[in-house]
């Protein structure tokens, strides 16, 4: 996959050296600029984060980030500053910067954050990109045919129907956040806001402002108060992404707030009522997580939920695949990509640690010509011998019959003028998945 691009501002000219070497030397595609104004110049080329010194002339960090704001840029921005408070930390946070960080700060820490900012950043535009294509309609909508997709959809459904706090636990890529909104969009909530907050891209010192906001006057230069995450998802759902890595003692208002309905922002002493339904997804099994507290794990994990790997839904790949991939040849004018059968059999033999994500990534770059597929045997896709696109026609058709009937074995059997035991057998012998039984 293309590594993330990070674009770095800072008017020092040894330290923009340094930095830029520093996060290139990581692996990411780096752009340096001496100016905020040289950075804006630059926006026809996208990138996945922003890296700014917060004192600069001219323009500084936060008018940079109020600037991408009025053009509607939503990378997310990390500002660093060797003059760093609180006030100045709240003040970069209500601008809308992602995150803070001191110089001089740890080398390693600061990788972790754009590591992480960078992962949350690529979830967010798939989530985006999926509603952009598919719709409101389907922009929760979760793919395959399997026995475990049909299982998570089954139990999606089954979830949006109860108004009771979730944990979703998976692997990184297999669409914890896309789960997420699913039962928020299945739910009576879906008319309210679905606020997503990612834990692990905050610091420490700014998770506890953003989730609980704070009163009036706490903060010089901020008379009026703001609201936290918690608030903005009044009537709705708040999605607490990566809910391992919220420090303990957050953690422990976080419980208070779970256990009442209700918050105390910062500085305040008045609770605020609260109607919302918590979300969590993490990574890790919080029942061993070191550090997690184990009450308020009992208390996200009453209902849990589990996104499957790809290693368990195997026969979805090629279907999943050529979904993106033709999604990406529309958005690009590009006619749809031609995907054989030998090749589909060999995407499902492919291992795939990133899951959905990187097959999506792929599928992509498949549609633009920038990713082959291994050749059937080992030679070319056009040497296929006349059994092999026998079969591959034969699939098409029979898996075209099968998505117009939504996976009907017996209507898809009077369709094609077969047996519908010979269906099966084909089927099987294809790879190719239908409906429940119920269905048919």
């Amino acid at each position: 996959m293309t590594p993330a691009r990070v674009d770095i501002v800072d008017d020092d000219a040894d330290h923009l050296s340094a930095l830029a070497d520093l996060v290139e030397t990581a692996g990411y595609r780096v752009r340096a600029f001496a100016t905020a104004g040289d950075l804006l110049a630059a926006l026809s080329e996208p990138s996945d984060m922003i890296i700014s010194d917060l004192r600069m002339p001219v323009m500084d960090g936060i008018a940079l980030i109020r600037a991408l704001r009025e053009r509607a840029v939503t990378v997310p921005v990390v500002l660093l500053t060797g003059h760093g408070d609180v006030a100045h930390a709240v003040e970069a946070i209500r601008a809308g910067a992602d995150d803070f960080l001191e110089k001089p700060y740890d080398s390693a820490h600061l990788l972790s954050v754009i590591r992480r900012t960078t992962e949350a950043e690529a979830a967010r535009r798939e989530v985006a990109r999926l509603q952009d294509e598919l719709g409101q309609r389907d922009q929760a909508s979760i793919l395959g045919r399997s026995r475990a997709m049909r299982a998570l959809r089954d139990r999606i459904a089954a979830l949006a129907s109860v108004d009771l706090d979730v944990l979703i636990t998976g692997e990184t890529g297999t669409g914890k956040e896309l789960a997420a909104r699913a039962i928020h969009a299945g739910s009576a909530r879906a008319g309210g806001p679905f606020v997503a907050l990612n834990c692990a891209a905050l610091s420490e010192a700014t998770v506890e402002t953003t989730l609980f906001g704070h009163g009036a006057g706490v903060f010089a230069h901020d008379a009026t108060g703001r609201a936290g995450k918690l608030e903005a998802a009044d009537g709705g759902t708040l999605m607490l992404d990566e809910v391992e890595t919220m420090p303990p003692a957050i953690q422990a208002k976080l419980l208070r707030v779970l256990q009442e309905r209700s918050v105390e922002r910062i500085g305040e002493t008045v609770p605020r009522p609260l109607d919302i339904r918590v979300i969590a997804t993490t990574k890790a099994s919080l029942r061993v997580q070191e550090g997690f507290r184990p009450d308020l794990y009992f208390r996200l994990a009453g209902i849990e939920l589990t996104t499957p790997t790809l290693r368990e839904a195997g026969e979805d790949i090629p279907l999943i695949f050529a979904h993106y991939a033709q999604l990406a040849a529309r958005r690009y004018g590009r006619s749809d990509p031609d995907l054989p059968w030998p090749q589909r059999q060999k995407l499902r033999r492919m291992a795939w640690p990133g899951n959905v994500r990187e097959l999506k990534a792929s599928a992509e770059a498949y549609a633009l010509g920038l990713f082959d597929l291994p050749a059937a045997g080992g030679g070319s896709p056009g040497a296929l011998t006349l059994a092999d696109r026998v079969a591959d026609f034969e699939a098409r058709e029979i898996a075209a019959v099968l998505d117009a009937h939504v996976g009907n074995t017996l209507r898809a059997a009077e369709t094609l003028g077969l047996p519908r035991r010979t269906l099966n057998d084909k089927m099987r012998r294809y790879g190719l998945s239908s409906a429940p039984e119920t269905e048919s």
